[in-house]
C-alpha cells in the first residue's frame, strides 16, 4: 500500500482551490512523492484531490494496474513511459490539453480524460487494448483517430463541440457511445455498429429520428432536449427497453406499438394534448415507469389514474411511484 504523507482534503474541484491561484504561487502544486511514500508494489493508488501539478517519480510503480489522478492541476501527460503495467488511467478533471505519451501503455482497457481541455483526439495509435474511452467536456471539435481501437466498447464524447457523426464505422465492439451535449445535426454514419447496444444524442439539434434501422441491438435510446416533432423510423428497433425524448416538441404518441420490451419511456416537457394518442400505449405490456409531466394533457385531474388504467403494469408516473 502507498502511505500518505499528509491528508488530502476537499470533496469536491471547486473546493481544493483556484489553478489560476496556483499558477500565480509559481511551483506551489505538489508533486507525487510530496504528498505519498509509494509502495513500489502496490496495484493500485489513487491520488484524487491531490493538488497535485505534475506527474513525476512514478517510476518505482513496477506493478501497478490502476492509476487515478482526478480532480489535480496537472497540465500535460508525461513520465509514465514505465508504467507498462497500467490497465486503468483516470485524469477526470485536469489541465490537459493534449493526449500524448501513452505508446508504452499497451495493456491500457480504460482511459479517463473528462473535464480537460483537450481539443483533438489523437496519441492513441498504440492503445490497440482500450475498451472505455471518456473525453466528455472537452473542446473537440471532430471524431477522429479512434476507428482502429477495435476492442473499444464505449465511447464518451459529450459535452465537446462536435457538428457530425463520423469515423466510427466498421467499430463492432462498441456497446455504449455517448455524444450527448454538442451541435449535431443528423443522426448518421451508425449502420456498421452492429452491437451497440446505448445511443446517448441528448441536447443537440436534432430534428428527426432516422438511420437507426441497424441499430438491431439497441436497448436504451436517449434523445431528450432537441427539436424532435415525430416518434418515428424505430421499426427495427425492437429490443428497446428504455426511450427518452423528453423536452422535444412531439405532439402525439405514435409508432411505438411495436416495442414489446419498453420498460421506460421519458416524454416529460413536449407538447401532447390529446389522450387519444396515449391509447396506444396499451400494447406495451411490459412498460413501469413513464415521465409526461408538463404535457398539456397532464394538466388533467384525473392524469394518474387514467394513465394506471391505460398501463396497468406502471410502477412509477413521473417521479412518483403508484400505489
Amino acid at each position: 500500500m502507498s502511505t500518505p504523507k499528509t491528508k488530502v482534503e476537499g470533496e469536491k474541484h471547486a473546493e481544493i482551490g483556484d489553478a489560476e491561484d496556483l499558477d500565480r504561487a509559481g511551483e506551489s502544486a505538489p508533486t507525487v512523492n510530496e504528498i505519498m511514500i509509494i509502495d513500489p508494489d502496490t496495484l493500485e493508488l489513487d491520488l484524487n484531490h491531490g493538488r497535485i501539478g505534475k506527474m513525476q517519480n512514478l517510476e518505482p510503480l513496477r506493478n501497478i494496474e490502476r492509476l487515478y489522478l482526478r480532480w489535480n492541476f496537472i497540465k500535460k501527460i508525461e513520465n509514465i513511459e514505465t508504467l507498462t503495467t497500467l490497465v486503468e488511467l483516470e485524469l477526470y478533471d485536469n489541465q490537459i490539453t493534449k493526449i500524448e505519451n501513452l505508446h508504452t501503455l499497451v495493456n491500457l482497457e480504460m482511459l479517463d480524460l473528462s473535464f480537460n481541455k483537450i481539443k483533438e483526439i489523437e496519441g492513441l495509435e498504440h492503445n490497440l487494448n482500450l475498451k472505455k474511452l471518456f473525453l466528455s467536456s472537452n473542446k473537440i471539435h471532430k471524431i477522429k483517430n479512434v476507428k482502429h481501437l477495435k476492442n473499444l466498447e464505449l465511447l464518451e464524447l459529450g459535452d465537446n463541440k462536435l457538428r457530425e457523426i463520423e469515423n466510427i464505422d466498421g467499430m463492432t465492439s462498441l456497446s455504449h457511445l455517448y455524444l450527448g451535449k454538442n451541435k449535431i445535426a443528423k443522426i448518421q454514419n451508425l449502420e456498421t455498429l452492429s452491437n451497440l447496444r446505448c445511443l446517448s444524442l441528448q441536447s443537440n439539434r436534432l430534428k428527426q429520428i432516422e438511420n437507426l434501422n441497424d441499430l438491431v441491438n439497441l436497448t436504451e435510446l436517449y434523445l431528450s432536449e432537441n427539436i424532435l416533432t415525430k416518434i418515428e423510423n424505430l421499426d427495427n428497433n425492437i429490443k428497446l427497453e428504455t426511450l427518452d425524448l423528453a423536452q422535444n416538441k412531439i405532439t402525439i404518441i405514435e409508432n411505438l406499438e411495436h416495442l414489446a420490451e419498453l420498460e421506460e419511456l421519458w416524454m416529460n416537457d413536449n407538447d401532447i394534448s390529446d389522450w387519444a394518442s396515449l391509447q396506444s400505449l396499451e400494447n406495451n405490456k411490459k412498460i413501469a415507469t413513464v415521465y409526461f409531466e408538463r404535457n398539456p394533457f397532464s394538466q388533467d385531474p384525473m392524469y394518474r389514474p387514467k394513465l394506471r388504467r391505460i398501463m396497468p403494469s406502471l410502477t412509477q408516473i413521473d417521479a412518483t411511484l403508484c400505489r
